[in-house]
C-alpha cells in the first residue's frame, strides 16, 4: 500500500484532531494508508533535553518517513500568522533531502488551527507551503467544489483544512471542518495515487 505521511504539531489537541480526520480521508481511498507522525516541542536549555519518544500519541517523524511517503499532509497551529517553531525546526533539518530531490514531485497539502477566526489561518498555511515548494512538492488545495467552504462559519480555506479552536483551545472540530479535513485527505491520496502510476 502507498502511504501518505500526515505530519503535525499540536499543543492543545486541535491540530491532532484535524490530522485524524485527514488520515481517515486518506484511508478512504483504496490502496492508500496514512502514516501519522508528529514533531517534538522545541525546548530551551533550561527546560532540559527533549524526550526521544513522546509519552503518548503519534511517534516523532524522521527523514525516513519523508523518503518513504507518496504524499504529505502537513499541519501546525498558528504562531503569529506562521507555522510553529517546532515544525519550522523540523523542516530546517531537511536540507539533505532537498539536495537529493527526495520530495520533488510528491503531492502535499497543509492544515492549521487558530485561537481566533482572524488569527492567521491562511498565512500559516502559506508559510507551511514555502519549504514544500522549495523541495519541489506539488501543492494540493481544497477546491470550492467542496460545498462546506462556502457554508462554514468556522474554519476552512481553499489553502487547506483549518479549525477555529477558540481562545482556550477547546472548541470542538465542527462538522464542516471535519468534512473538509476528510475531503482534503481523500483528495491528496487520490492525487498521490494517480501521480505514482
Amino acid at each position: 500500500m502507498a502511504e501518505i505521511l500526515v505530519l503535525y504539531y499540536s499543543l492543545h489537541g486541535s491540530v491532532k484532531q484535524l490530522a485524524a480526520h485527514i488520515a481517515h480521508g486518506v484511508e478512504s481511498v483504496p490502496g492508500m494508508q496514512a502514516r501519522v507522525r508528529t514533531v517534538p516541542k522545541v525546548m530551551s536549555e533550561s527546560d532540559g533535553p527533549a524526550k526521544l519518544v513522546p509519552d503518548e500519541g503519534a511517534p516523532y517523524a524522521s527523514h525516513k518517513d519523508l523518503e518513504e511517503c507518496s504524499g504529505l499532509a502537513l499541519g501546525s497551529p498558528t504562531r503569529f500568522g506562521n507555522m510553529s517553531a517546532a515544525m519550522k525546526y523540523f523542516w530546517d533539518s531537511t536540507s539533505g533531502l532537498w539536495l537529493s530531490g527526495t520530495l520533488s514531485g510528491k503531492p502535499a497539502s497543509v492544515f492549521t488551527s487558530t485561537a481566533s477566526l482572524h488569527g492567521g489561518q491562511e498565512t500559516t498555511q502559506i508559510s507551511m507551503m514555502l519549504p514544500l515548494l522549495h523541495h519541489g512538492m506539488v501543492i494540493v488545495g481544497l477546491p470550492y467544489t467542496q460545498p462546506e467552504l462556502t457554508a462554514t462559519r468556522s474554519g476552512g480555506t481553499p489553502y487547506g483544512a483549518s479549525h477555529f479552536a477558540g481562545a482556550d483551545g477547546k472548541q470542538p472540530v465542527t462538522e464542516e471542518e471535519r468534512r473538509l479535513a476528510f475531503a482534503q485527505g481523500a483528495r491528496l491520496a487520490g492525487i498521490a495515487g494517480r501521480l505514482s502510476r
